[in-house]
C-alpha cells in the first residue's frame, strides 16, 4: 500500500490476488491469459486448448478479479496455428501477442479510455475450466483413443508431463516405456471391422516415422520417441536400435507398472 502503483500486470501467475491488494492500484490490474477468454480459464489453458484441438487459439488482456481469470476483457486476438503445433513453441509465442496487445492497452487505460466498466464482460454460458494436469493423463491408450487424439494430447503436453506408451520389443516380456515427442496423423486409415494389428513398423521412406494402428483404425505416426534411460531419437534411429526385432505396443498397462 505503501508503493501506491498506478497499474499492476501479472501473467502466467495462476495464484488467486487478495483483495486488498487488486484495491491497491488506482487503474487495476491487468493480466495477460494465453486463452480466448471465457474458454479455457484457470491453469494450463495452452495444453488443454491443443488437447481438444482447438484452432484458432488466442490471448487476452483483462482485468484481474476476485474470481480466477473472470474479469473484464481489454483486448483479446486469436491465433491460427499448424496442425502440428506443440505446447512448447506455442505458449512463447502467444506471450509475444499478449505482451504487444497489453503494451497497446496500456496507455488506453492509464487515459481511462478502458476501464473496469465498459472493458468487455465474459460471457459465462460459455466459460471452460481447465482442470490441473496430472502426470497420468500422460499416458496414451491407443485401443480407445482415435490417432488425432493421441496426437492432439501430445502436442499439449510437450513441455508437462510428456505422453508415452508401452512396448514390447521382440521376445523381452518387459514393457518398455517410451515417451512420445513428436507425432502426425495419417491421412490413410485401415478398415475398424479388420482384425487391428498392435505391431509398430516404419514406414518405406526416408523421412518415415513409426506408425501405429489406433482402435478406430486411424494411424499415427511417431516420428521422435524416448525410450525410457535413452535419449529423444528419430523413428529412423529407433529402428535401427531393434536390429531387427519387432516392435507392438501394449494396452492395459498402468503408468506406475
Amino acid at each position: 500500500e505503501e508503493v501506491r502503483p498506478d497499474l499492476c500486470v501479472t501473467a502466467a501467475y495462476g495464484q488467486f490476488l487478495p483483495k486488498r491488494f487488486l484495491a491497491t492500484p488506482k487503474f487495476g490490474t491487468l493480466n495477460i491469459h494465453p486463452s480466448l477468454l471465457p474458454r479455457w480459464r484457470g491453469s494450463s489453458p495452452v495444453q488443454r486448448s491443443l488437447e481438444s484441438g482447438d484452432n484458432p487459439v488466442g490471448v487476452s488482456v483483462l482485468f484481474t478479479v476476485s474470481k480466477m481469470d473472470a474479469g473484464p476483457i481489454v483486448s483479446q486476438q486469436s491465433h491460427a496455428i499448424d496442425a502440428n503445433e506443440q505446447a512448447t513453441t506455442l505458449l512463447p509465442t502467444l506471450f509475444d501477442i499478449g505482451t504487444q496487445a497489453l503494451l497497446e492497452a496500456i496507455p488506453k487505460v492509464i487515459a481511462g479510455e478502458i476501464t473496469m466498466d465498459n472493458a468487455m464482460e465474459q460471457d459465462e454460458s460459455l466459460v471452460v475450466e481447465t482442470n490441473m494436469i496430472d502426470a497420468a493423463e500422460g499416458q496414451l491408450f491407443p485401443e480407445r483413443m482415435s490417432a488425432l487424439e493421441c496426437h492432439n494430447r501430445i502436442r499439449g503436453f510437450s513441455m508437462w508431463p510428456g505422453t508415452f506408451l508401452y512396448f514390447q520389443i521382440g521376445d523381452d516380456e518387459t514393457p518398455v516405456k517410451v515417451k512420445v515427442v513428436e507425432s502426425k496423423v495419417l491421412e490413410e486409415t485401415v478398415d475398424a471391422d479388420d482384425e487391428l494389428t498392435r505391431m509398430i513398423v516404419r514406414g518405406e521412406k526416408k523421412k518415415d516415422g513409426l506408425r501405429l494402428i489406433c482402435g478406430d483404425g486411424s494411424i499415427l505416426e511417431m516420428n521422435k520417441v524416448q525410450p525410457a534411460t535413452r535419449n529423444v531419437m528419430d523413428a529412423k534411429s529407433f529402428v535401427n536400435g531393434l536390429q531387427g526385432r519387432t516392435v507392438v505396443w501394449l494396452s492395459g498397462l498402468d503408468s506406475d507398472e
